[in-house]
């Protein structure tokens, strides 16, 4: 077996995906993501005027032969373009695997370690009634762990909340605003007041979004502690890994991190000194399933869960490789799951089931996931880009 042809596909159904489609020459087809939200251009240009063509020719079953070719051969290492294009081969390369065999995916890493997938939904609000209503609506959706963002009082656009947009301004960055000491002492009140609303058992989580320094995430930690929280998220930049220790030193809520690392070099201090509780990268910027698949076995030696980034900037594609590792891991944590618009969701048929809350990657041969091209061609590329952030005084802060 042979690729003979590897085209990439750039579609806007809601928001902007890179699909990597693998043809062989006995006519099993593969699909990968590539999507680099705000920098999608880049890794089109890498796949099509880099990759493509080292691919044709090849043989399709040297998944690891291949993987470290591309991340080695090119000499300029990691990086989410080089490690998000390279992800996008990965993939492709297992659902042509796994479509040979007859299987779904997951029984090629070892079959099913659990029955279903457990999921986090996204609630938010400007304020405590808002942020109650988009609670109940997760779980009416059948969410049984909920992710609270909400506003800050004397901000006007806080991460994670939605707010009007724009659209005059053309494609140009949101610009958020931003106060710690604000966020610092309201955040233990919603949490309090969530609480009170729904209860002790249903577990919450929360994004910092990379917002604090070291010491401001520790106290962060600390003051959420009575309203157990099931992880505190991106509490700080954590490219400063050693600066987890202070936290670490200081609180006992269960940290998250690590949906913007790429390879297995952005963990080995966190893991190696047990700093963290779950590893938070996702398929599709991590180099796809063999480096991932890697990282989870590596962090199950210290008692670290997975947890998969899944916004909704990771198309269906790159959701349904997750879905595959999380029922096939044993350190296995939660999935987030932001779902999909209708657009999407037609764009990238699926046989993975979301039901009361968890996930089920399906029993389809592969990946489980086609692309409609026709309809994909009817959502031209959109420029877009990710927020900024700027504190009070109009300095640019972490986003």
């Amino acid at each position: 077996m042979k690729i003979v042809d590897a085209k990439v596909v750039l579609t806007s159904p809601g928001r902007n995906f890179v699909t990597l489609r693998i043809e062989t020459d006995e006519g099993v087809t593969g699909l990968g993501d590539a999507t680099l939200n705000g920098r999608e251009l880049a890794v089109v240009s890498y796949l099509t005027d880099h990759v493509v063509p080292l691919l044709l020719g090849t043989d399709p079953h040297r998944i690891e032969d291949t993987w470290q070719s591309l991340y080695r051969g090119a000499y300029w290492r990691r990086g989410p373009v080089t490690m998000a294009a390279i992800a996008a081969v990965d993939v492709a390369l297992w659902d042509i695997k796994a479509k040979v065999a007859g299987l779904p995916l997951y029984q090629l890493l070892g079959g099913a370690s659990r029955e279903r997938v457990r999921t986090y939904g996204h609630a938010s609000g400007r304020d405590l009634p808002e942020l109650f209503d988009s609670i109940r609506a997760r779980l009416e959706q059948g969410y049984q762990a909920i992710r609270v963002q909400t506003g800050v009082p004397g901000l006007k656009r806080v991460y994670g909340v939605r707010h009007t947009v724009d659209t005059a301004a053309g494609p140009r960055p949101v610009v958020e605003d931003w106060d710690t000491a604000a966020y610092l002492r309201s955040l233990p009140k919603v949490f309090d007041a969530v609480r009170q609303e729904f209860g002790p058992d249903l577990p919450l989580l929360h994004d910092a979004h990379h917002r604090l320094t070291p010491m401001q995430a520790a106290r962060l930690g600390k003051d959420l502690e009575p309203y157990d929280l099931f992880w505190l998220e991106d509490c700080t930049p954590a490219e400063n890994q050693e600066g987890l220790r202070l936290v670490r030193s200081h609180t006992t809520t269960p940290l998250a991190i690590g949906e913007v690392f790429n390879t297995v070099y952005d963990y080995r201090t966190l893991i190696g000194e047990q700093l963290i509780d779950y590893v938070r990268s996702a398929v599709t910027h991590f180099g796809g399933v063999s480096p991932l698949r890697k990282l989870f076995d590596y962090a199950a030696q210290y008692q670290i869960k997975t947890a998969v980034h899944g916004p909704e900037d990771i198309s269906p594609v790159g959701m349904a490789a997750a879905i595959h590792l999380d029922l096939a891991v044993h350190n296995f944590g939660i999935q987030e799951y932001a779902g999909y618009t209708e657009a999407t969701e037609a764009v990238f048929p699926h046989a993975y089931t979301f039901t009361d809350g968890h996930l089920h990657p399906g029993e389809e041969p592969g990946l489980g996931v086609s692309l409609d091209e026709e309809r994909a061609a009817a959502h031209p590329y959109e420029a877009a880009y990710l927020p900024i952030n700027r504190l009070q005084d109009g300095t640019i802060h972490d986003w």
